[in-house]
């Protein structure tokens, strides 16, 4: 992690990474977590695989969705890691994202409780990290861990 260009999460999740993956990779369960509730999130496109699309769209009242993110995944290694960009959209086209162009990695590992969930998320320059920052990087790629966390952990074997 470079903190100059980096930003950077860690939740633990009492679930098995099989189910963390699950959450993340299946468009009906992605749909719960994937914004700040109450905003609500429609996949348009899923497809978990290097080069696949990563489209979704967004909605304040369930009945208007506007884009949100046409992004591209870069590397899928299954149960472990996801990396995705939207540098680049879903039509392997070059792209300028607003607010901020970014590289995400999401990390699973295993943890005594369930998983170990970690996001890095890469930016090209200092101005664009602080940016990120300053719009509530923290506050929104946080709740929508805990999110994902309340979600599988409500899925996992008890």
């Amino acid at each position: 992690m470079n903190p100059d260009l980096d930003l950077g999460l860690e939740r633990i999740i009492r679930a098995p990474r099989a189910t963390v993956w699950s959450a993340w990779t299946d468009p009906s369960r992605l749909e719960k977590w994937w914004l700040p509730a109450p905003m609500r999130c429609r996949v348009d496109r899923l497809e978990a695989r290097p080069g696949g699309a990563f489209v979704t769209r967004m909605s304040e009242d369930g009945s208007e969705f506007v884009p949100h993110l046409d992004a591209c995944f870069l590397a899928v290694d299954e149960l472990h890691r996801i990396v995705f960009t939207n540098a680049i959209d879903s039509t392997w086209r070059p792209a300028n994202p607003a607010p901020v162009t970014m590289t995400a990695t999401i990390t699973l590992l295993d943890h005594p409780d369930g998983t170990d969930y970690r996001m890095l998320v890469r930016h090209g320059d200092p101005e664009s990290r602080a940016r990120h920052d300053k719009l509530g990087f923290a506050e929104g790629w946080g709740t929508v861990a805990g999110q994902l966390a309340a979600l599988a952990e409500s899925m996992a074997p008890r």
